[in-house]
């Protein structure tokens, strides 16, 4: 990988960091308690519990992606990054590209 490769993918996973910054505020905002006095009917209500739950799931999802972006950013000028973590083998530039908080080759990942 060239330094002009790592540059790149640096500012590609900053963007993105940033992206899931914006939609965890606004995942949070979302799944603000309601308040007990709020004039909703109990299927309403039942509703609002039922999304507060899968934007909840959401959020853990966007955190640990965040947390592993954040890693990976930390890493990316040292000698290990782009290395399987399981194999030591390159992980391809392509996989890297997509996915650059890859911590596994693809035959590591897919077993």
């Amino acid at each position: 990988m060239t330094n002009e490769d790592r540059e790149r993918l640096r500012k590609t996973m900053m963007d993105k960091v940033a992206g899931l910054k914006e939609e965890l505020i606004e995942l949070k905002e979302l799944t603000q308690p309601e308040a007990p006095d709020c004039a909703i009917g109990r299927v309403s209500r039942m509703d609002a519990i039922n999304n507060r739950s899968v934007n909840e799931a959401a959020i853990r999802k966007k955190q640990l992606k965040l947390s592993k972006l954040e890693q990976a950013l930390e890493k990316i000028g040292s000698a290990d990054f782009g290395k399987c973590s399981r194999c030591g083998e390159e992980i391809p530039w392509g996989r890297i590209a997509i996915i650059p908080e890859s911590t596994l080759c693809i035959r590591c990942a897919s077993r």
